[in-house]
């Protein structure tokens, strides 16, 4: 378990969306420090909150992040991409993309972090992941978070032992830009990150922030037709 009151919190994407809830969430929990970056700076709005330039696939601009983000003991992996290429008809660059934003920069960042968080006497890391992790509908960008989601899965595992444990959040349409044209139920940012939240304090593994994502995990036990309406016979 991982208190937040008190706590130095980096939250990638953290202007907008779920990242601009989390860190309103992580105030009200009483960090004591929340740096919110964004690859403009500027467009951080939160009156207490640090802004932080950066871009997550730019290996400089990670470590320039974590040079100056030195007291953090919980980051938090949000920021992404939602491309959706095609693996057939899109450029295969677009994949590329979509998994250095979802893949390789929380790698990165995970990379240049887990030093801080150990140095600062350990802590917890906490990645947005989404129900696409385990429902093959978005192309590439349901592959990249399934990758996310393993790795997720391994750092678990090599962090125990160091002090730093790590919560998965995945989640279905939330009502963010990202979403915005989509007609489906989806959820609220605030509550998304209240959940994602008590995940890190409780010490979850994992978070499963609505009922269409708990019925998806359920269903991977199952038959593939039934994840699939397409293979049903």
């Amino acid at each position: 378990m991982t208190a937040l009151k008190g706590a130095h919190v980096l939250v990638t994407g953290g202007s907008r969306g779920i990242g601009k809830a989390l860190v309103e969430e992580l105030y009200v929990r009483g960090a004591a420090k929340v740096y919110a970056t964004a690859r403009d700076p500027r467009t951080v709005t939160h009156p207490d909150a640090v802004p932080v330039a950066l871009e997550v696939t730019d290996p400089a601009s990670v470590a320039a992040a974590a040079a100056q983000a030195d007291d953090v003991t919980v980051l938090i992996n949000n920021a992404g991409a939602a491309i959706g290429a095609s693996f057939l008809g899109s450029p295969v660059e677009d994949v590329r993309r979509e998994f250095e934003t979802n893949f390789y920069g929380p790698l990165l960042l995970t990379r240049a972090f887990v030093p801080v968080i150990e140095h600062n006497g350990g802590g917890h890391i906490l990645t947005m992941h989404s129900v696409l992790s385990w429902l093959a509908l978005g192309g590439s960008y349901s592959a990249s978070k399934a990758a996310l989601w393993s790795q997720t899965n391994s750092l678990r595992l090599e962090l125990q032992p160091r002090g730093i444990a790590v919560t998965g959040v995945h989640v279905g349409y939330v009502d963010t830009d990202l979403a915005a044209g989509v007609d489906a139920p989806k959820s609220d940012p605030r509550d998304v990150a209240v959940l994602a939240l008590d995940g890190v304090e409780s010490g979850a593994y994992e978070v499963l922030a609505d009922d269409i994502t708990r019925q998806v995990k359920a269903g991977l036990a199952g038959d593939l037709a039934g994840l699939y309406a397409g293979l049903a016979k």
